[in-house]
């Protein structure tokens, strides 16, 4: 066994990050576990805070009327806001102001702005579902209620309307706004590499960044492709379930761990790639070949493959022993290389080289197979 597979659980595969904020440390753990990482932003690096103005408009309406109902959902919403009120030497009356309400909050970042700042929640979901917090609320007559909702960076403007048909009154505060990355050529490269099976896994931090992805999908044509990576090879990876919840509208299955935090994602990566790839052993031609993402060892030694040879023999382990036609492989190539059949007939090529000639058996007229002998 290849120690880094035991010592470095994520060696030999790549993973996708789609992270704007806290990513070095992201890159660093997954680096430190052996993983090739492509970065590539789904968001915007800046602040994209809205106009002051706009901002002291808003918190100028909440602070015109009492508060019944205060709903807070990110604490980097909530430090803004309070920070902008303390410019306009407002910071103390808004608290407050918002003191007096029933305080609900999505998740714990949120609660640690509001206690930071002296508010006390009286309730929030072990979910960090905002979803769970309008459960909360089902039920109950909130007619003539006042609710203010501190938005998290998209529009809540659904949940005001379903809030103002059961009669509340709502003010929505918007203190930053989500967008997409200003260059979005490293997200194109990363959707071409995940239509093309050539990442193992994608994180995503935020349901944004989902959206976000899928948007630049679509625009590049290759959005059905993507998707059919997501739901057969490609790992999407989340950090809760806010963020995996975002992937249910386009039929995409994903894992996030029990915690909503980055270590325990990378944690749960660690388990869940080498599980995808345990079982690929064969007995091919007498010698036992061992795919371990994109390691491949012989008889227990590293053979190094690049990109064409290495599509080919995953492509042909999907169903071992069975014929690949050329037309497959061809489509199994990575992007950039030559389109024809001779493109497939060399990565054949330098396939025998590497793992021996008898291992890649050619079948006339059909296409290529493994002499290989599944191992118990």
């Amino acid at each position: 066994m290849n120690p880094s597979a035991t010592d470095r659980p994520l060696s030999g595969f790549r993973v996708g990050v789609t992270a704007a904020r806290k990513v070095e440390e992201q890159i660093g753990l997954l680096e430190r576990r052996g993983a090739e990482v492509v970065w590539a932003p789904a968001l915007s690096l800046a602040d994209n805070h809205v106009e002051d103005a706009d901002l002291r408009i808003a918190t100028d309406d909440v602070l015109d009327r009492p508060v019944d109902l205060f709903l807070a959902t990110t604490g980097i919403g909530l430090k803004a806001w309070f920070a902008a009120a303390e410019r306009w030497g407002l910071r103390e009356r808004l608290l407050e102001h918002l003191g007096a309400a029933e305080i609900l909050a999505r998740g714990p970042k949120s609660v640690g702005a509001l206690r930071a700042n002296g508010l006390r929640e009286l309730w929030s979901p072990e979910s960090e579902e905002f979803e769970d917090v309008l459960e909360h609320l089902r039920g109950r007559d909130l007619d003539g209620q006042r609710i203010v909702v501190q938005e998290h960076g998209q529009s809540l403007s659904m949940v005001a309307h379903a809030l103002r048909r059961r009669g509340a009154d709502v003010t929505s505060v918007a203190v930053y706004r989500v967008v997409a990355a200003e260059d979005p050529e490293p997200m194109f490269h990363l959707i071409d590499q995940i239509a093309d099976r050539e990442v193992h896994a994608v994180t995503f931090t935020a349901a944004p960044a989902v959206a976000a992805l899928m948007e630049a999908a679509t625009s590049t044509g290759r959005r059905e492709d993507v998707v059919s990576a997501f739901q057969a090879d490609v790992l999407a990876s989340c950090v809760g379930p806010v963020t995996a919840a975002a992937f249910e509208l386009w039929g995409v299955p994903s894992v996030f761990p029990e915690r909503s935090r980055l270590a325990a994602m990378i944690k749960q990566l660690e388990v869940e790639l080498p599980s995808r790839a345990a079982g690929t052993s064969f007995e091919v031609a007498g010698r036992t070949l061992l795919l371990h993402g994109d390691d491949v060892l012989l008889d227990g030694v590293e053979v190094k493959l690049s990109g064409a040879p290495l599509a080919v023999l995953q492509a042909m382990v999907v169903n071992p022993g069975h014929v690949v036609s050329r037309a497959d492989l061809l489509a199994a190539l990575p992007s950039g290389t030559a389109g024809s059949e001779h493109a497939v007939e060399m990565a054949v090529a330098r396939l025998r080289t590497a793992i021996g000639t008898r291992s890649v058996q050619t079948v006339v007229k059909r296409g290529y197979r493994l002499a290989v002998t599944p191992t118990d």
